[in-house]
């Protein structure tokens, strides 16, 4: 006889004062528990929810609760500063070697697919850090949803493993790329043309991956080793682009209920731990490895800031770091920046003398090979230090590099 089915509210009752929590993020995100959770006493979480995807509700749990999480956005700069929250500066290869080292929590609850015949329940759209916590964690806490689908490609296990099972039918989180733009759709042409037959390749969520996706159909044999996937994988899928030989994998999918219909129906792309995704030494023996990341801010040098804006938190590295790295160190590979060239409307540049204060460089210049705005390719493998500095003023918007020319030669000055 199966486990009884226990309610939300009677699973936030049981964790005592202090009782260490692991929410995942992504569609694993056991949502009704969370909502549960608001009036709970001095809880400690820690949690991968991802901006944009998964609120995280700070102001909803108790004074005396404390979250931990790999992001940050403005709302939760005063909850840090108060100290109810408090961000770990960790790229996600870092926080899998932190929960494999480092982190046993009291409990971890996740939400998991119907089980099969065999009694097993699948993660579904989303493993990232969860098969290494449930490794560890001494309670386990499943929320069975018949809208996580069973993905026979994703982390299963038997539905027995788990302490406590709830069930609901919230819908899972999802991600909307929104309707597609000029600039991302230039900044993906020029990505096109360097991705050949058989590239292996790396993107994030966003505008532009959607539209280089969508540039790909014609492409034959690509090796995809990801983060995180949208819905441009299924066309990529359909148009026979993928390599029908190659252990493609990602660590989330995350996109519409389309996608997770989909899911559960194909068999090619592997859903598996960040510690297979993100480990940069594996990732750097695939020869030919293509990375695409994004960044808020690009300098003269070719340093990127994926975290700040306007002198405030919006964001962490997430898995970009780990994969720049092994892009670069990849036979044949190419690690590449892509951004806009400017925002607000056109009248503020992305590209920047220096990066603004605070000043956090999240991806290195020795780890960027290419930096594309929709004004072309900086090429930075062969430059010089000063040769880097007129290659990205050159993809600047027209109306900045005038000053930003001006701003280099006094920095070139004292070098």
């Amino acid at each position: 006889m199966g486990k009884p089915l226990c309610s939300f509210d009677d699973i936030a009752r049981s964790f005592a004062p202090g009782d260490h929590l692991f929410l995942p993020g992504c569609g694993s995100e056991a949502c009704d528990l969370v909502t549960a959770l608001h009036g709970v006493e001095q809880l400690q979480i820690t949690t991968t929810f991802v901006p944009g995807i998964n609120p995280t509700p700070i102001d909803d749990f108790a004074a005396s609760t404390r979250v931990t999480g790999l992001f940050m956005t403005p709302a939760l700069s005063a909850p840090q500063a108060r100290g109810q929250y408090r961000h770990l500066p960790l790229s996600y290869a870092g926080f899998a070697r932190y929960a494999q080292d480092n982190f046993t929590p009291d409990a971890i609850a996740l939400t998991v697919s119907e089980p099969n015949a065999q009694g097993m329940v699948s993660l579904g759209t989303s493993v990232e850090f969860s098969a290494l916590v449930l490794a560890r964690a001494p309670r386990k806490i499943a929320v069975i949803n018949p809208n996580m689908p069973y993905v026979a490609t994703s982390h299963c296990l038997p539905l027995s493993t788990f302490d406590t099972i709830a069930r609901s039918d919230t819908p899972l989180r999802t991600y909307d790329v929104g309707p597609r733009q000029p600039e991302a759709e230039q900044i993906a042409t020029h990505l096109a043309g360097l991705i050949p037959d058989g590239a292996a390749l790396q993107v994030g969520l966003g505008k532009v991956p959607d539209a280089l996706f969508a540039q790909l159909h014609d492409r034959k044999g690509l090796r995809l080793h990801s983060g995180m996937f949208s819905d441009g994988v299924i066309g990529l899928n359909g148009a026979g682009a993928l390599s029908p030989d190659w252990p493609h994998m990602t660590c989330a999918l995350i996109g519409s209920p389309a996608l997770y219909d989909w899911a559960g129906r194909q068999d090619q792309i592997s859903v598996t731990g960040c510690e297979h995704t993100h480990d940069p030494a594996r990732i750097a023996a695939i020869d030919g490895f293509i990375t695409v990341n994004t960044a808020l801010e690009v300098d003269l040098f070719g340093q990127c800031n994926l975290e700040t804006a306007n002198g405030r938190a919006v964001s962490s590295p997430g898995g970009a770091p780990d994969f720049a790295r092994a892009g670069r160190m990849s036979h044949g590979g190419l690690s590449i920046v892509a951004l806009p060239s400017s925002f607000a409307k056109g009248t503020q540049s992305r590209i920047t003398a220096a990066i603004h204060a605070p000043g956090l460089v999240s991806l290195a210049r020795y780890d960027i090979d290419m930096i594309i705005t929709e004004h072309g390719i900086a090429d930075l493998r062969k430059g010089s230090t000063h040769d880097r500095a007129e290659a990205i003023i050159n993809i600047a918007a027209p109306a900045f590099r005038a000053d930003l020319t001006e701003q280099w030669n006094v920095i070139k000055n004292r070098l």
